[in-house]
């Protein structure tokens, strides 16, 4: 019989973990339960729905999403709406209302896949992550997080606490696309995000962050470094383009070609600089 606990505070859970590191955590359970067929099952499992430390949002000199938020109360949430309105389109693109209603936003980390609506969004909006442990907290720019295909920074007795992402310095233009093969529930063929800062129409900086196209979820630096001291239109649109041509590699699979992959991913970022957007 599978081993089962239910800790009561973060503290007990961080205990769990270090006693137990080859448990699986469960959060919303969209992920694990999938595959629950086709593995062996867990010697244990540490069961975190709903662990009260684990979940809310709040705005002080930052956005704090913690791991335990489910995606339907991130796209409900007032402060996401005002302020990061690209991660509430995201989650709302996580699966079905029951998905969204159970999955979490440590769990979408956690398991790392490219294909994560919401990571491009985290990336684009330089967003740290905050990991827990008996030894402590610490935290890690969400760029660095992901280390291959899902592989993480996160150690063996740690928890992912939460999401910090900052607060924007001077007039920022926020997105996020997604293409798939219908309008809903579908898992993306590429989808990208982006944070450009301007001075009157001209960028002064950007963000820019692909998923789908890679091994994990990347940012672009090439877009960001092509775009700068470009004016929104013609002429960033068609640096961004050229860029993404030649910094992405995506691969062949099930669900697309790479061609068309790069194809599409060079409209996309295009289009994020071409002036069309708000």
């Amino acid at each position: 019989m599978t081993a089962f606990v239910r800790p009561r505070t973060l503290a007990e859970a961080v205990e769990a973990r270090a006693a137990h590191p080859d448990w699986m955590v469960l959060a919303g359970g969209t992920d694990l339960m999938v595959n629950a067929n086709h593995r062996p099952a867990p010697a244990g499992i540490i069961d975190l729905w709903r662990l009260a430390d684990l979940g809310g949002i709040e705005l002080t000199d930052e956005l704090t999403i913690r791991a335990g938020t489910t995606w339907l109360e991130v796209e409900r949430h007032p402060h996401v709406l005002e302020r990061y309105r690209p991660l509430a389109e995201a989650a709302r693109e996580i699966g079905a209302l029951q998905i969204q209603a159970r999955g979490t936003l440590g769990g979408n980390v956690g398991t790392s896949s490219p294909v994560g609506d919401s990571l491009p969004v985290l990336l684009a909006f330089d967003a740290e992550l905050e990991l827990a442990s008996v030894r402590g907290h610490r935290r890690v720019p969400y760029r660095e997080f992901c280390t291959g295909y899902r592989k993480t920074q996160l150690a063996p007795d740690e928890l992912i606490v939460a999401a910090h992402l900052p607060l924007f310095e001077g007039p920022a233009r926020t997105t996020w696309r997604k293409v798939g093969t219908r309008r809903a529930q579908s898992i993306s063929k590429v989808m990208g995000a982006a944070v450009i800062f301007r001075d009157g129409e001209v960028v002064t900086s950007a963000r820019v962050a692909l998923g789908a196209v890679a091994d994990r979820p990347i940012r672009i630096t090439a877009v960001e470094q092509a775009v700068a001291g470009l004016p929104l239109g013609t002429k960033a649109a068609e640096a961004a383009r050229a860029a993404v041509r030649t910094a992405i590699k995506p691969i062949d699979d099930i669900r697309s070609t790479s061609t068309y992959r790069r194809e599409v991913a060079e409209n996309l970022v295009a289009r994020f600089f071409s002036g069309i957007l708000s």
